[in-house]
């Protein structure tokens, strides 16, 4: 009998040639690359961008009495005050949970507890090359104040699993990278 072949969702398949790179715009949260790409079956693109960005971390974080750690920040480039999860650059040198217990102590004063990798995603594989590690921490408390970067202002909140399901079904959290962890949490504990 015949081994079944291992099905590989991610893989390198149909994979560009770049002809040429060249880079537009370097900050050090951001670069944009320009780059004439050759497809698979030698037709050329001349005009490709790609965002580069540091990987990026966020936190379902959720009290020792089962409330959810949110924070509320206003998001200028679609100009609303949204509802969110703590989140944020991973550092050089850092792990990602290492970046994940920073940012959630730096933006909310909440840490310790159990931490576990939910999901790791991309937030537009077609132009930016970064991942997002999403992570759950469990049973987590307030063990300091505030200590935010000087461009943040953002407020934390905690909310009950019913007031964040109804969020989540109202089509209120509006950062995909924020919203699938939460998704997946609920989906996982079989609570939607």
């Amino acid at each position: 009998m015949a081994e079944k072949k291992r099905y590989e969702p991610i893989n390198e398949d149909g994979k560009w040639e770049i002809v040429s790179s060249r880079e537009l715009f370097h900050r050090p949260w951001l670069t944009v690359r320009h780059d004439e790409v050759r497809l698979p079956d030698g037709r050329i693109n001349p005009e490709f961008y790609v965002l580069e960005y540091p990987d990026w971390v966020n936190i379902t974080a959720i009290t020792e009495d089962g409330m959810f750690v949110m924070e509320r920040q206003y998001r200028h480039g679609l100009g609303k005050t949204c509802y969110e999860i703590a989140a944020g650059v991973m550092e050089k040198g850092e792990t990602p949970l290492e970046a994940a217990k920073r940012e959630l102590l730096e933006e909310t004063g909440y840490g310790e507890g159990e931490w576990s990798l939910l999901t790791v995603i991309s937030g537009n594989c077609s132009t930016t090359d970064n991942l997002t590690h999403c992570w759950l921490a469990e049973g987590v408390k307030k063990i300091a104040g505030q200590n935010l970067d000087k461009t943040e202002d953002l407020s934390v909140c905690l909310m009950d699993r019913d007031q964040v399901r109804s969020l989540l079904l109202d089509d209120q959290f509006k950062q995909s990278l924020m919203a699938v962890p939460l998704w997946k949490y609920f989906a996982l504990n079989k609570l939607l």
